[in-house]
């Protein structure tokens, strides 16, 4: 299987041997909520994860996800509020003494600042919509509900259309960070990405850590998608949540921009990562519904590199059946893929890195070859090959640990240690196709490589060649 699988760790998943048989079943990345807790929650199943490493001999890939300035309004009184279409609402930092209309507590004076009469409202990840009516007073907006519905404490608050400037990291995703890096995390997840400074101040304090990991920007807001190309330049991959981003833009233009997302980042050679509801029906029952399965089938012929499990691994009754019906509706999608797609050449301006990148995996189709073997010390070259979708499995030799966890996140790449006795990049590269049982005796195999002059130091791939086994 080509596509990568994420899964959600929770209740449902943290023993070891529920661990082992998602490792078992093919995921290779596992995503810590860390909107629901800090980091002390997760200091032992971090250890348990890198336990299951050693025993399986794959790097395994732990992906912190930042909560954000996810926007919730406070305690309901009583907990709950029932609410009919057509009720009106008060809602802000306090009501009137003597008003006895319903009230929604909410103190977030920036978001407060960006209500018009006429704007919608959501609650609830969209399952309560309603409408700014008036003003009220002490700084209060009166609403009406457009729907019937139950309004419960802390619930998310959402401005369809607006753009409310909150910076993507908060006090405690700043300390959740520097936490997560400290324990070992391998890449981090930012909510509420609206500008490209917040992918540049979460590495600022990566690298202020010492560390070098990945950055994936959340796309749950409008004003993000608005500014893609940006975001891009910045961030090392993109996560298509389409959670938030549904209650963000109209449902109808979901699918359309799902599908131009994937389009910018497989152009851009960056991994994209497809999140939200994929097999939610399977949180209950042993089966996807049709409309799941050909919804993630659909994340796969698009482009995706990344499904992620959330709800469906976390506290679901069927883990692992899950993610074992996900990896077989990608392979069945990734069968079509390659009867459908062709080699696509980088766009024009693209460096000679994507070049060499595109040659070897035009080299691989007109040879019939067996494999790719990519010999990076970064693993950049192996995601420029990933980014061609080439037919053949693509080996990703790279002596950085480090590296070879981020590369988990590109399709069809497969991370290796190779042999660090082996000084020439080149030799390392055919020594590991020699010893790889997945490569038969008399393939053809076309190798990647930074060959240096002797006593250079390395520089990048300048190196393509056909290797037979």
């Amino acid at each position: 299987m080509r596509t990568k699988i994420i899964a959600t760790i929770g209740p449902a998943s943290r023993s070891h041997e529920v661990l082992s048989r998602l490792v078992n079943a093919g995921v290779g990345i596992f995503r810590l909520n860390f909107s629901h807790g800090d980091a002390s929650m997760f200091v032992e199943l971090i250890g348990l994860l890198r336990e299951l490493e050693r025993e399986s001999g794959r790097p395994l890939t732990i992906l912190q996800d930042l909560s954000g300035p996810k926007i919730r309004i406070g305690e309901i009184a009583k907990g709950a509020l029932s609410v009919s279409k057509g009720d009106r609402l008060l809602l802000g930092p306090a009501p009137a003494p003597a008003d006895n209309r319903p009230f929604i507590p909410f103190d977030h004076p920036a978001v407060l600042a960006e209500f018009e009469i006429g704007d919608r409202v959501v609650l609830s990840d969209g399952g309560l919509q309603f409408r700014v009516v008036d003003k009220g007073p002490n700084g209060t907006f009166e609403l009406e509900a457009n729907n019937n519905g139950m309004i419960t404490s802390r619930k998310g608050l959402a401005l369809p259309g607006k753009s409310v400037k909150l910076a993507a990291l908060t006090a405690k995703d700043r300390k959740d960070l520097a936490d997560g890096l400290a324990l070992g995390v391998d890449a981090v997840a930012l909510s509420y990405v609206q500008t490209p400074d917040d992918i540049r101040d979460a590495k600022e304090i990566i690298r202020a850590a010492g560390r070098n990991i990945p950055v994936i920007a959340k796309l749950e807001r409008q004003n993000a998608v608005d500014r893609l190309d940006e975001i891009l330049a910045e961030t090392d991959i993109v996560m298509v949540a389409r959670g938030d981003l549904g209650v963000e833009c109209p449902l109808p233009e979901l699918p359309a921009m799902q599908k131009r997302i994937i389009r910018a980042c497989n152009r851009a050679a960056k991994p994209v990562i497809v999140a939200t509801q994929m097999l939610l029906s399977m949180v209950n029952s042993p089966s996807p519904t049709r409309a799941e399965t050909t919804d993630v089938a659909n994340a796969v012929l698009d482009g995706a590199d990344c499904v992620m499990l959330s709800e469906e691994t976390a506290m679901g009754s069927f883990p692992v059946e899950t993610v074992n019906f996900m990896k077989e509706i990608a392979m069945k999608a990734e069968e079509l893929h390659f009867e459908l797609q062709r080699l696509r050449e980088p766009d024009v301006g693209r460096g000679s890195a994507d070049f060499l990148a595109y040659s070897a995996c035009l080299l691989a189709e007109k040879a019939n070859a067996d494999a790719i073997v990519s010999h990076s010390l970064s693993g950049s070259s192996a995601r420029l090959i990933s980014s061609r979708r080439p037919q053949q499995p693509v080996y990703a030799i790279t002596p950085d640990p480090a590296a070879q966890r981020w590369l988990n996140f590109s399709w069809g790449v497969f991370p290796e240690g190779g042999d660090e006795g082996i000084s020439g990049h080149l030799e390392r590269a055919e020594a590991f196709i020699e010893r790889c049982p997945d490569i038969p005796d008399g393939a053809d195999v076309v190798i990647t490589a930074g060959q240096p002059k002797p006593g250079d130091t390395p520089r990048g791939t300048n190196l393509v060649k056909i290797y037979r086994k």
